[in-house]
């Protein structure tokens, strides 16, 4: 490659990655996916579109789509809290197991008998289409709060249902005779096991190495997160257990771990993650053949009705069987199964096994994908305000960074009150932060202050708190505590009650 060429390829991707921000602020006003966007995008530049460019790998997308996902489930793991998804866990691995199986089964069903398509096809159709999308999820209900059971369960079906789902793909993919089912469970629990051994010790370690090693630039802890929750997919992937679950595990053990710079963490990883969507989306609307879609839109509309309305429904109301989950909640549950990239992303592990149809089963799923976002992807607000599961009395949680002082032996921690917060109307004072701890600086409305005991803190707020080590924690569990529980913290069973300080 020349320089020349170098810079016409710099040009195209940083006009497409323009272009891609720009939508979304386009999906936010109209909400809708962004997803859909991307891929149009893809679209336009692919071989039927305006600069009609010929792109035709599916083994180079997979290997993309793979390197994307991961950074895709390391953002959503650091960004998954665990007194949100522990309620859920349960539910959560039930409807990413026993629901997966009866999705898997039922949609295969249908794309035989109504479709017609062979049953090793219809089986790896029934598969790819299993596995939820987080990203495509939350990007439509990021302006309703939902009850945490609620949101705790369908992050975490996503995070783990990727997993079981590209080990049924794989197999079903084979060329070669198929295993008997009960090994294929076996072998399923296996590299299940593996990932989330290896996925939670390389969080567990990475996390306790970041808390006593003070690295010699603030912005080098992002970049460390990342590099350790991508080991953890490696050495899980090495191992032969599921390298998906062991990194939305690890990213999810260093999401709670109060590391250094937790929001500078989080807010790089979440702008890689909008990268690898972008990159992923742009990349397989190039790799799909427009006019070719045609002929299976109707077998694909077809299957698509059966995954939503019946598949999905009946997978959720059998895995959550043994769970006490209000109807409402299940009904919210079966409709917001939004499939995004991921089963896109599968779709392309037959084209790279050679099996037969396999571009039929990569146009049934594209359209799959595309159509019932575009149904379910608007609808899923109103559902929710529908069924009145909206939760307007939780209170936002704070934006705490922490930034260590080795030399002081201390720590900076750096506090935002978002709206929401229960923090507001408190008075420094009331905060009842223990010895050892105080607030230091309070900056509002863009200029900065010292405050007094009896100074009241308002939504926006920005605290500077210098905190000893040894009640570093104690500070941040008793800030987070009155921003959910106001003043009363204590008495209201929200946690983090201190001894009053002395003086």
């Amino acid at each position: 490659m020349t320089v020349h060429q170098l810079n016409e390829l710099l040009l195209v991707c940083s006009l497409v990655l323009l272009i891609a921000v720009a939508a979304v602020r386009v999906s936010s006003r109209s909400g809708l996916p962004s997803l859909l966007l991307y891929l149009g995008i893809g679209i336009a530049m692919g071989q039927d579109g305006l600069l009609e460019l010929q792109f035709d790998d599916p083994e180079l997308t997979q290997v993309i789509g793979y390197a994307a996902l991961v950074v895709i489930l390391a953002e959503g793991g650091l960004g998954t809290k665990w007194k949100e998804i522990r309620p859920a866990l349960p539910a959560a691995a039930a409807l990413a197991t026993v629901g997966v199986a009866v999705s898997v089964g039922v949609t295969a069903a249908a794309a035989h008998y109504l479709v017609g398509l062979p049953w090793q096809q219809a089986l790896i159709v029934g598969a790819v289409v299993s596995s939820t999308d987080a990203a495509a999820v939350f990007s439509v209900l990021r302006k309703v709060r939902l009850p945490s059971r609620v949101t705790g369960a369908l992050e975490a079906e996503s995070g783990f249902n990727d997993a079981p789902v590209v080990i049924l793909v794989v197999a079903f993919s084979s060329t070669g005779p198929m295993d008997s089912w009960y090994l294929l469970v076996g072998e399923i629990a296996l590299e299940l096991a593996i990932g989330a051994v290896i996925g939670l010790a390389t969080g567990w370690l990475g996390a306790y190495a970041l808390r006593h090693v003070a690295l010699p630039a603030s912005g080098l802890y992002p970049i460390a997160v990342m590099a350790i929750a991508v080991m953890a997919y490696a050495a899980g992937a090495m191992a032969h257990g599921s390298g998906f679950l062991a990194v939305y595990l690890a990213s999810m053990v260093l999401g709670n771990a109060k590391l250094p710079h937790s929001p500078a963490n989080r807010g790089f990883a979440e702008g890689l993650g909008w990268l690898a969507q972008i990159g992923m989306f742009v990349l397989l609307g190039l790799l799909v053949t427009p006019h070719e879609l045609l002929g299976d839109f109707w077998p694909a509309v077809v299957v698509g009705l059966m995954l939503t309305a019946v598949a999905r429904p009946v997978g959720v109301f059998i895995s959550l069987l043994p769970f006490s989950i209000p109807w409402r909640e299940q009904v919210l549950m079966s409709w917001a199964g939004l499939r995004g990239a991921v089963p896109i992303i599968f779709a392309t592990i037959p084209m790279v096994s050679g099996v037969e149809g396999n571009d039929r089963i990569f146009n049934i799923v594209f359209v799959l994908v595309v159509v019932y976002t575009l149904v379910q992807g608007p609808t899923l607000p109103w559902l929710a305000k529908r069924l009145r599961l909206g939760d307007p009395s939780e209170a936002a949680d704070l934006g705490i960074e922490s930034a260590p002082l080795e030399r002081l032996r201390g720590h900076l921690l750096s506090v935002a009150i978002p709206k929401g917060s229960r923090m507001h109307g408190v008075e420094v004072a009331e905060l009842r932060l223990p010895a050892g701890a105080a607030v230091t600086l309070v900056v509002r409305d863009g200029k900065s202050f010292v405050p007094l005991p009896a100074t009241a803190l308002r939504h926006g707020d920005e605290l500077l708190v210098v905190a000893t080590d040894p009640v570093r924690d104690a500070a941040e569990r008793r800030l987070r505590a009155v921003g959910q529980g106001g003043k009363l913290a204590g008495w209201l069973g929200t946690g983090g009650g201190t001894r009053r300080r002395s003086g």
